[in-house]
C-alpha cells in the first residue's frame, strides 16, 4: 500500500467530470441560470438559413430587459445567437466577430464554415471554468457555406453544449433556450426544406409566438412598444442581412391577426 502512487491528476479529472455532469443535469432540468434567452434557427434549405430571437431577458421572476438583442451578424455569411449569462455571452460574440475579421485581414480569405464553428467551440470550452460557477453560455451558430457544391443545401446550423462540444443540426431547424421545447415543436410542423426566406421568417415568428405563449422567459412581439424579434437571413445572393423592424413588423402583424381568428395557430 505504501508503494502505491496516488494519481492526483486522474482523481481531479474524475471529480471535474462529476461536476460537469451535475451542471449539465441542472441545465437540463431547470434551464440556464441568470438572464434567460430563447432564440430559434430555421434552415430554409432552398435559399440559405435564418436565425431569429425574441427580445426579453429575465432575472428570476423579473423582466430584466424588454429589447435585448440575442442574435448577431458575425461576418458576411454567418451569425450567432446567444443563451445563458448575458454579459459573458455578448462579450464572447464580440470577440468571435473580431477574430473572424482579423483572420480574413491576415490571410486574405475568410475562415471556412467548419473553422468558424470550431473557433466558437473553443471559446465555449474556454468558458468552462465560469460555467461550473453558473455562468453558462450556449451559443447557436448559423452560416451559409459558400464552398458547398449545392447552394440549395448550403445553409448550416451548429449547436454547442457548455463543455464546447459542437453538433451539426441536420434536421433543418433548431432552438435553444428556456422556451426551446415549444419553439421546436412548432418548427417541426412548419419546416419546409423547399421554402424561401419569406416563408421561413413566418415560421420563425410563429415559433417564437407560441414559445412566448407557454414560457414566461420568452418575450412575445410587443406591438405597443413596437419591439419585434431580431431576424437575420443568410443567403448566397445577399449574405448575412439583419431584417429591418418594418419587414419583421409586417410578419408579426400578419401572425397576430391570424391568431386573433385562430389562437392555436
Amino acid at each position: 500500500m505504501a508503494d502505491e502512487e496516488i494519481r492526483y491528476d486522474l482523481l481531479t479529472q474524475e471529480a471535474l467530470r462529476g461536476v460537469i455532469r451535475k451542471v449539465l443535469g441542472i441545465v437540463q432540468r431547470s434551464g440556464l441560470p441568470g438572464q434567460h434567452h430563447l432564440y430559434v434557427a430555421f434552415d430554409t434549405c432552398a435559399d440559405g438559413v435564418i436565425i431569429a430571437g425574441d427580445r426579453r431577458a429575465t432575472s428570476g421572476n423579473l423582466i430584466a430587459q424588454r429589447d435585448i438583442e440575442k442574435v448577431f451578424v458575425t461576418d458576411s455569411y454567418s451569425a450567432v445567437g446567444i443563451a445563458g449569462a448575458a454579459g459573458v455571452a455578448v462579450e464572447m460574440v464580440r470577440l468571435f466577430t473580431v477574430d473572424l475579421e482579423h483572420y480574413e485581414k491576415i490571410e486574405g480569405v475568410p475562415l471556412s464554415l467548419a473553422g468558424k464553428a470550431n473557433k466558437l467551440a473553443g471559446m465555449v470550452r474556454a468558458n468552462l471554468g465560469a460555467a461550473l460557477q453558473g455562468f453558462v453560455v450556449v451559443p447557436l451558430f448559423v452560416g451559409f457555406d459558400i464552398d458547398a457544391p449545392d447552394p440549395t443545401k448550403a445553409g448550416r446550423i451548429v449547436s454547442f453544449d457548455p463543455t464546447g462540444g459542437r453538433y451539426d443540426e441536420r434536421g433543418g431547424y433548431h432552438a435553444v433556450g428556456s422556451g426551446s421545447l415549444f419553439a421546436k415543436t412548432v418548427l417541426k410542423k412548419l419546416h419546409d426544406p423547399t421554402a424561401g426566406v419569406d416563408a421561413a421568417m413566418r415560421a420563425a415568428v410563429e415559433a417564437l409566438y407560441d414559445a412566448a405563449d407557454e414560457d414566461t422567459a420568452t418575450g412575445g412581439p410587443d406591438l405597443t412598444r413596437q419591439i419585434y424579434p431580431v431576424v437575420i437571413t443568410i443567403t448566397g445572393a445577399e449574405g448575412a442581412v439583419r431584417r429591418t423592424d418594418e419587414q419583421v413588423g409586417d410578419v408579426v402583424r400578419a401572425v397576430v391577426t391570424d391568431r386573433a381568428v385562430r389562437p392555436g395557430g
